[in-house]
């Protein structure tokens, strides 16, 4: 956890916003794989983890903003549950730690609630997305669950954004060890994946590398030799010199902040002509969004900066063809770009997306588009100083797309389809770095991990 200080003064910040009525902040429970005692590893809601830091499950935190009161609501564990998870910090002693100073069991927590919606006070709570958690709520305000998605409150949502989207210097600590642990897992595949084997066996080594960092991966493992497929996760599938293979992970600290990245790599020791042909052109507009971020700046613009990166590189491959800017206007890229450029990172790998896209990355100047390619794009609006995101560009062959729009003569003024062709066993490539914005302009995350060809050549060698 950070000092009592550092929460109090979240708080204190989030009250300035909303005036009145109480903000109710559930906890996450455990959660059962495959019965109920056997957990999946728990992890805790991050609005939760950034205003009160405890990352212990069946908990509440009840914000009176009407008579200035805080309460933590939770039962202290009893000798016969120390007898499965050994000794736990008493409640009050938690409480300390974040700066509240009352405790009470959560048998009284409904009765509190009930008594506020009594007085008409306006009860603030966030959009929850685990089914427990909605179901309870409903139980605890006296709404019917079905209501519960649609009835939550937008004022503390937008608050919660604001002040969650720029990051305080401890934070950016924590994500520059996030990230480093993240390179560090990057550096392992990129050595030890060779000839023969095992998709699996590398993704599991990563994960070992996250979890002796002090916390665990931030997301599922993609790691595959069919990147063509962007969210392929790791198989049982055998990797072969020739093939070139994807690697994007993370690492969450033990605080839950993460990093995410991306490399491509050859399984043998050298890129061939053509994997280096399309990495360049990958590499270059990922460099080429990079330089461009900086405070004011729309990532959207970034996107589509990239965009037209990818389209002058795949014309000289002979696999695009007409006017840049026409092609992606009209959307042509999006057969070999089908995904956005970034977005936001911080204690969720894609922070705040439980908000919504459009409440997180954009604003009412600037609505997510509904478009092929456009529609994935998380993250649109101005970047403000303090924001922490990713920049991810990538090219992908994916014969299915390939062989529809092919057959629909989609975009043929813009794309060769004889040549594509002659690609759609390629595969996939991405790079991705993450990114703080900063007064003048913008700082990598970490210490600096390869990414050119020359580097990771060296790196697989070494």
């Amino acid at each position: 956890m950070f000092s009592p200080i550092t929460y109090i003064t979240r708080r204190e910040a989030l009250k300035k916003k909303i005036k009145s009525g109480i903000l109710i902040f559930p906890g996450n429970k455990e959660t059962g794989m495959n019965y109920n005692d056997n957990w999946y590893p728990f992890r805790q809601d991050s609005t939760f983890l950034y205003y009160f830091g405890i990352n212990l499950p069946d908990l509440y935190v009840i914000i009176d903003l009407d008579e200035g009161k805080e309460i933590l609501f939770g039962n202290d564990l009893t000798p016969e549950d120390m007898v499965w998870v050994g000794a736990s910090e008493p409640m009050v002693s938690l409480a300390e730690k974040c700066g509240i100073k009352k405790v009470q069991p959560m048998s009284k927590l409904k009765d509190l609630i009930q008594k506020a919606k009594q007085k008409g006070q306006t009860l603030h709570y966030l959009p929850p997305y685990r089914s427990r958690v909605t179901i309870e709520l409903g139980e605890l305000i006296g709404f019917p669950v079905s209501t519960i998605g649609r009835n939550y409150s937008i004022e503390f949502v937008k608050a919660v954004i604001a002040q969650r989207s720029i990051k305080s210097p401890e934070e950016i600590k924590e994500l520059h060890k996030a990230v480093n642990i993240t390179a560090a897992m990057h550096r392992h595949a990129i050595r030890n994946t060779r000839d023969g084997v095992s998709e699996k066996q590398i993704a599991g080594e990563l994960q070992a590398i996250a979890i002796a960092g002090g916390g665990n991966i931030s997301f599922p493992i993609i790691l595959t030799k069919n990147g063509q497929y962007l969210h392929n996760h790791a198989t049982q599938a055998r990797v072969e010199n020739g093939d070139i293979v994807l690697c994007d992970c993370g690492a969450e600290t033990e605080m839950g902040y993460a990093g995410d990245m991306t490399r491509t790599f050859p399984v043998a020791e050298r890129f061939t002509a053509l994997q280096r042909d399309v990495y360049s052109i990958v590499l270059d507009a990922h460099e080429s969004a990079a330089a461009a971020l900086k405070p004011g700046y729309r990532f959207k613009d970034a996107h589509l900066l990239a965009c037209t990166r990818i389209v002058e590189g795949l014309k000289g491959l002979g696999l695009m063809k007409g006017d840049t800017e026409e092609a992606v206007d009209a959307g042509a890229h999006t057969l070999f770009f089908q995904c956005g450029l970034g977005h936001f990172m911080g204690l969720d790998v894609h922070d705040m997306e439980n908000f919504g896209e459009q409440l997180v990355g954009y604003n009412e100047d600037l609505k997510k588009s509904e478009k092929f390619g456009l529609k994935s794009l998380r993250l649109g609006k101005e970047l403000e100083e303090g924001n922490v995101l990713t920049v991810e560009p990538g090219i992908y062959f994916n014969p299915f797309l390939i062989e529809s729009w092919k057959a629909k003569g989609n975009y043929t003024a813009f794309v060769n389809y004889e040549e594509v062709e002659k690609f759609k066993t390629f595969g996939g490539m991405r790079v991705e770095e993450d990114f703080l914005i900063t007064r003048e302009g913008k700082e990598l995350l970490g210490n600096p991990l390869a990414k050119t060809i020359e580097e990771i050549e060296a790196l697989k060698n070494a």
